[in-house]
């Protein structure tokens, strides 16, 4: 059973209710058994052949404006007195390697390897009502609305569990980039950054500074290799010991103590290495930028060299930061344009000129997009949550698109059995920009997603005698027009 807002109270969701909700759900997590997965021939379950082995999952985090970025449309310069309303995309539009494919100025490089692409353009996320970033990226992540009354795995996770590791010394799943302390609404990121009920070594290995990465495998400084083997034995014992025992059950408890084995191999092994971005030549280097972002993206790649099976790469959200473009749209987009551009695409010729990229299923997507003047969606009665509502352009910081967005968003993907220079979806050519041709659910995505890397949308757990699917109540149905 869901946890549901009341249609009979006129307030909506608050942070507060939300928070409540979801410690409520991963206490729960912890103290269930062992999630059961349903027999094939019962359930009439059968895996695909997976056209991937690995994924990427480049997360634009806060609201990429689908029209300033993948999607151009009807382009007016900055100008002292330009209606709102007449306001599409604040950047011109340019070619691309793809005759039929144009994309926003600034984004150069990504242009240069859309030959290489399946750009998706008709994504759609519901009108949740509230619409916070912390639900719509928990949402997109797990493929669950929150909050829930179990807790939803992340997507990583879910292929950490089905498929398991591709390098036993690696962790198959992999988070870069996004701190979960001090940040915005972290106590809500953190809901979907785990691995809910299917247990800690399953959960990611959290990098928020990829130039630090190589410290997170590296044993204390000054510490022998027995003394090191002492301390984790010690610890082990700690945690087996810990008041917060009776609070776990055998399954999450064990879990948790496989997590640290895991942890304590890859320590003590030569695949450390793929974490220490040091060791890369620099004019390879260079290509990535000097971002926390590039530096993830270069990370990244190293990662999936060496065996990881999943990795996400985050811009990371902050309120009103990076993409969450509520002041200065325009110039906060133009910047967030030079940090994004050359890294991914970097990433797809590193990974197509080592051989990896048709293995490796790269998605760049956003929680929703965003519009000038309509927040939600047609008919929705969501908050406007422009902090400042103006009829027309007095100064640069009113230009750029403010509100959220959710009936049309653009989501890349590349490699892993994707077509090559595809075009696929639209949106109207003026406002309301919605989705008018095939558009994707979260549901469908996941089902293509998981498709591609060999794993049944049906595919599916028991929780609690509940059943619990990876796409939701397994239904998603993958899109077969994007594989080649």
């Amino acid at each position: 059973m869901q946890f549901q807002h009341d249609p009979e109270r006129p307030e909506p969701l608050v942070r507060r209710d939300f928070l409540r909700q979801l410690s409520a759900a991963s206490l729960a997590a912890m103290a269930s058994g062992a999630p059961r997965q349903f027999a094939s021939a019962m359930d009439h379950v059968e895996h695909p052949q997976p056209t991937a082995d690995a994924c990427i999952l480049i997360w634009l985090a806060g609201g990429m404006a689908a029209p300033d970025t993948l999607d151009p449309k009807r382009y007016h310069p900055f100008e002292k007195g330009l209606k709102v309303a007449d306001m599409l995309s604040t950047f011109p539009a340019i070619d691309t390697a793809v005759d039929n494919i144009k994309i926003c100025k600034g984004l150069e490089n990504i242009a240069g390897v859309m030959d290489r692409a399946t750009l998706i353009r008709s994504h759609v996320q519901p009108d949740l009502g509230s619409i916070l970033h912390s639900r719509h990226q928990y949402h997109w992540h797990t493929g669950y609305v929150p909050p829930q009354t179990v807790a939803a795995p992340h997507i990583g996770s879910w292929m950490a569990r089905v498929l398991g590791p591709r390098n036993e010394v690696m962790p198959a799943f992999v988070n870069i980039g996004q701190r979960l302390e001090g940040v915005g609404e972290s106590e809500e990121l953190k809901a979907f950054t785990t691995a809910g009920f299917f247990g800690s070594e399953y959960g990611p290995m959290n990098l928020p500074y990829p130039d630090r990465a190589a410290v997170s495998v590296r044993p204390p400084k000054g510490m022998d290799a027995q003394r090191f083997a002492n301390r984790n034995k010690l610890f082990r014992r700690l945690v087996d010991q810990s008041p917060q025992r009776e609070f776990m059950s055998d399954y999450h408890q064990e879990s948790m103590l496989r997590s640290f084995d895991n942890a304590y191999r890859l320590l003590s092994s030569k695949e450390r290495k793929a974490f220490d971005i040091s060791l890369e030549p620099s004019d390879v280097a260079q290509k990535y930028n000097s971002t926390r972002f590039g530096q993830g993206c270069l990370l990244a790649r190293r990662l999936i060299e060496a065996g990881t099976r999943f990795v996400e790469v985050t811009t990371e959200y902050v309120p009103f930061l990076h993409f969450d473009t509520h002041n200065d749209g325009h110039t906060t987009m133009a910047r967030m344009h030079s940090e994004v551009d050359q890294p991914i695409a970097q990433l797809i010729l590193d990974l197509e000129q080592r051989k990896l990229l048709d293995r490796t299923l790269v998605i760049v997507a956003s929680e929703f997009s965003r519009d000038a003047l309509m927040e939600g969606q047609p008919g929705s009665n969501a908050n406007d949550q422009a902090r400042e509502k103006v009829d027309a352009v007095a100064e640069m910081k009113h230009y750029g698109l403010h509100r959220h967005f959710t009936a049309g968003s653009s989501v890349l993907l590349f490699g892993g059995g994707m077509k090559s220079g595809f075009l696929y979806g639209a949106t109207a050519p003026e406002r309301p920009l919605v989705a008018i041709e095939d558009p994707v659910s979260i549901e469908d995505l996941h089902a293509t997603i998981m498709t591609a890397m060999g794993i049944s949308p049906r595919t599916g757990f028991d929780i609690e005698a509940r059943p619990f699917y990876v796409t939701k109540d397994g239904k998603g149905q993958a899109v077969e027009a994007l594989f080649a």
